[in-house]
């Protein structure tokens, strides 16, 4: 039988205020209060009925949100893992996401590693398991990041055709090997492409017999169709696709022939036989799956755009990303200091106090005990901490990803700097923000009246 593997990333920005955890009202998504609501309303919710029968990964700061606004769909993603292990020869449909959404190629060595033990931990803590997989944010990868997930015990990874250094036929599975010679190595999935296209922007779900037919078609190729979009294209990006979906796969992908598993469950049977090497981008950077240009995207004026009015353009990104990674450094050396004086070993508390962010009252004190030096200062050290929270939000990807520099994603990346120079300040510390300023100053809004980086973070950030 060919087997029909199709995943979902199910992903949104944290919309919450960093000082109150709150999600505000965002008017554009009206008529419901916010992009979360909206979205919810029209895809996490209608396709509780698939994710028992697709491969999928949610990002930990969506779960986060379901989990406290809509318990009953949070319970049912958990649920439909369980029960797809049950079926699956014990590998369920979920995998890991790095935590934040990072571009990882474009992090520093230290903050890669933390994106990804977070989002390790986040999924054990949640479905109960150890991930065999971490979603890659917008698939974003280089050698280093796949040897780091490698090094984390990944078992596979889902890459798009164009992420290979050569041709490769998506109905395979092929082997990278880990840079440092030592023989261990990763299951790699390149989703089908084309299919993939006409299912994120062709109307490929307007019909569940059409969309069949297609996979059909991609099964000449070989023994495996495999196909990965954004998750929120079933029922938000395209209305109905959710029930689209769950007619093809429940009826007539069955009626086809087609063996409806997932990654893992494929992967004991059909082991890799083939070697590949990744596109690292230009100048070893990276490539993704949304950026011919590598991953320009998110660092400068690659061409790749949402759209905006003629004339637009995205130079705001490179002096954006200046400014954050200025940011980071300043308070990744003002962390490293205090913190040397209070805990034992900061970085390694930091990777480790995602305990405390998922469960506080169950992990704080065994935090404590385990990281912190006498006499214990609870209250500044949460507020370290939670100042590198902060800081590694700011990196979140949608930051950078829209048309202009004044946008809702954007401006949640400023307010995650605003809120990490408020815990500096709270601190003790003399916040940069002269400096940072400066930096943003040189990052022009494509709406001249709503000024530069700079204007726009003192008027709605800070």
């Amino acid at each position: 039988m060919t087997a029909l593997v199709i995943h979902g990333h199910f992903y949104q920005p944290p919309r919450e205020n960093p000082w109150t955890g709150e999600v505000e009202p965002e008017p554009n998504a009206a008529p419901y209060h916010d992009w979360n609501e909206r979205i919810h309303a029209e895809c996490y919710a209608p396709n509780v009925v698939n994710y028992p029968h697709i491969s999928f990964n949610f990002g930990p700061t969506l779960l986060t949100w379901l989990e406290r606004h809509h318990p009953d769909t949070y319970e049912n993603i958990l649920v439909a893992d369980k029960e797809s292990a049950a079926h699956r020869s014990g590998h369920g449909n979920a995998i890991a996401q790095a935590y934040g959404h990072a571009i990882l190629p474009l992090c520093n060595a230290r903050d890669r590693v933390t994106q990804i033990v977070w989002g390790l931990a986040d999924f054990r803590y949640r479905f109960g398991r150890k991930a065999e997989a971490l979603w890659l944010p917008e698939t974003a990868a280089n050698d280093d990041v796949l040897a780091l997930l490698i090094d984390h015990g990944m078992r596979y990874v889902i890459l798009s055709p164009n992420q290979a250094r050569t041709k490769v036929n998506s109905s395979e599975t092929y082997l990278f090997r880990h840079p440092d010679g030592t023989n261990r190595s990763l299951a790699v999935f390149f989703y089908n492409g084309p299919l993939a296209q006409a299912i994120a922007f062709e109307n490929a779900l307007r019909s569940s017999r059409e969309l069949v037919e297609q996979f059909i078609r991609a099964a000449a190729a070989g023994n495996l169709v495999n196909v990965a979009t954004d998750g929120e294209t079933y029922g938000h990006h395209f209305k109905f696709g959710d029930l689209c979906l769950s007619h093809a796969l429940e009826v007539e992908a069955k009626k086809a022939g087609f063996w409806i598993t997932n990654y893992g469950e494929y992967l004991d049977r059909h082991p890799p036989e083939l070697e590949v090497k990744i596109d690292n981008g230009p100048n070893g950077e990276g490539s993704s799956w949304s950026c011919v240009h590598g991953v320009g995207r998110w660092s400068r004026d690659c061409g790749c755009h949402t759209g905006g009015k003629p004339g637009w353009n995205q130079s705001w990104r490179e002096p954006l990303r200046e400014a954050l990674n200025f940011l980071r450094d300043d308070t990744a050396f003002k962390f490293e200091n205090l913190g040397s004086e209070l805990l034992r070993d900061p970085w390694t508390a930091r990777n480790d106090y995602i305990a405390v962010i998922l469960d506080e009252h169950r992990a704080r004190d065994e935090f404590f005990e385990r990281h912190a030096m006498p006499p214990i200062e609870e209250s500044r050290v949460l507020k370290l901490l939670e100042m590198q929270r902060s800081a590694l939000l700011m990196f979140t990807s949608c930051g950078w990803f829209f048309s202009d520099l004044a946008g809702i994603e954007t401006i949640q990346v400023m307010r995650y700097a605003a809120r990490v120079m408020d815990l500096q300040s709270q601190l003790g510390f003399e916040p940069p923000q002269k400096s940072f300023l400066e930096l943003m100053a040189q990052a022009k809004s494509n709406e001249p009246e709503k000024g530069n980086g700079a204007d726009i973070f003192l008027r709605l950030a800070e």
